[in-house]
């Protein structure tokens, strides 16, 4: 028997309790899997997401401080990261707000976060003298001026931002609110207003992923580059105006360095195609794009590394007139 497809509009009316709405994140292996993918990328193992010479240096850096932040979650007492009041976050759920906001105040506990994570780069900081210098900086930023880059890291704004030391500051950031988000009932995570914004902290995605498995198999995640939850939105439609009438995809072609069997149509089947490992979803309704990787073709993807070492794949579509319709915590532009 063929199966028929289904229409984006067809899709959204099916019963949604049968389909995962919310994933929170499971936060003590989220950053340890992270930080496994980003030296993968590094090492150019990943044929769908090939990677320059110049971006694996800073890829291995990170995946350094996403070690950091599996140390800091996996040691930290459990009241560093507790949850607001019960009676604080059903009023969120009520009025269909996210739970754990980042707009706002935040957590005083985030700033211990930020010293144990400093503290567990000191190792690397003997081993590299730039290194050393930037957890210098850091440590010498007053609790203003490390509150005022907080604030700018959660609203990302990138003016006025150390672009060296605001990865930092959100990494402090992310362990706090994922370690939050995993402690969340999902089913009482209502969806809000605009599917375009995090359901549990209010963040704008870092980049979509279709995921297989289960009853998730595949369904199209917005991927909050925050606190890692990850929320259902049907395929085909704009993660940014919700259009669904002008979708095109990009996709970068085999990089000349991978072995040539990979690059061999004869050996490319529905399962591990890598032109479709990474793509741009554009929209000319709204002219931006958001990443899209696909667990379909390569199991291990993890949007937010994915999304930071595909670099390539921004430069492609930003040359065709479309611009990124959000940042990745762990890269900042503003190098001025």
């Amino acid at each position: 028997m063929v199966q028929r497809l289904l229409e984006p509009g067809e899709i959204e009316s099916l019963d949604h309790n049968a389909i995962p709405r919310l994933l929170l994140p499971q936060a003590r292996a989220l950053f340890t899997a992270r930080a496994a993918r980003l030296r993968q990328l590094a090492n150019n193992d990943i044929i769908g997401i090939p990677v320059g010479e110049s971006m694996q240096g800073y890829l291995r850096l990170m995946a350094a401080l996403v070690d950091a932040q599996a140390a800091v979650a996996a040691s930290l007492p459990a009241h560093t990261f507790a949850l607001p009041d019960a009676a604080e976050i059903t009023l969120s759920l009520d009025h269909n707000m996210p739970p754990l906001p980042v707009s706002g105040a935040r957590p005083a506990s985030w700033r211990t976060v930020f010293g144990a994570i400093l503290d567990q780069l000191e190792p690397l900081a003997a081993q590299q003298p730039q290194m050393a210098g930037v957890l210098a900086q850091l440590r010498e930023l007053d609790a203003a001026q490390l509150e005022g880059c907080a604030d700018a890291v959660l609203a990302e704004v990138t003016e006025g931002v150390d672009p060296l030391h605001a990865p930092f500051v959100a990494a402090a950031l992310q362990v706090v609110w994922a370690m939050r988000a995993s402690q969340l009932d999902s089913p009482a995570v209502q969806p809000l207003v605009t599917n375009t914004l995090c359901p549990v902290c209010g963040s704008h995605p870092v980049a979509s992923v279709i995921r297989i498995g289960g009853q998730s198999q595949g369904y199209r995640y917005l991927h909050c580059g925050a606190c890692a939850s990850e929320w259902h939105m049907v395929r085909v439609k704009c993660s940014c105006c919700e259009h669904t009438s002008k979708i095109a995809y990009q996709s970068l072609e085999a990089a000349d360095n991978q072995p040539a069997a990979a690059a061999d149509p004869a050996v490319i089947n529905k399962a591990n195609d890598p032109s479709k490992v990474a793509r741009a979803e554009t929209c000319d309704d709204c002219k931006t794009y958001r990443k899209i990787f696909n667990q379909e073709h390569d199991f291990n993807v993890e949007p937010l590394a994915d999304d930071l070492a595909s670099l390539t794949l921004d430069l492609l579509v930003g040359e065709a007139g479309y611009a990124r319709a959000s940042g990745n915590p762990l890269l900042w532009f503003n190098a001025a």
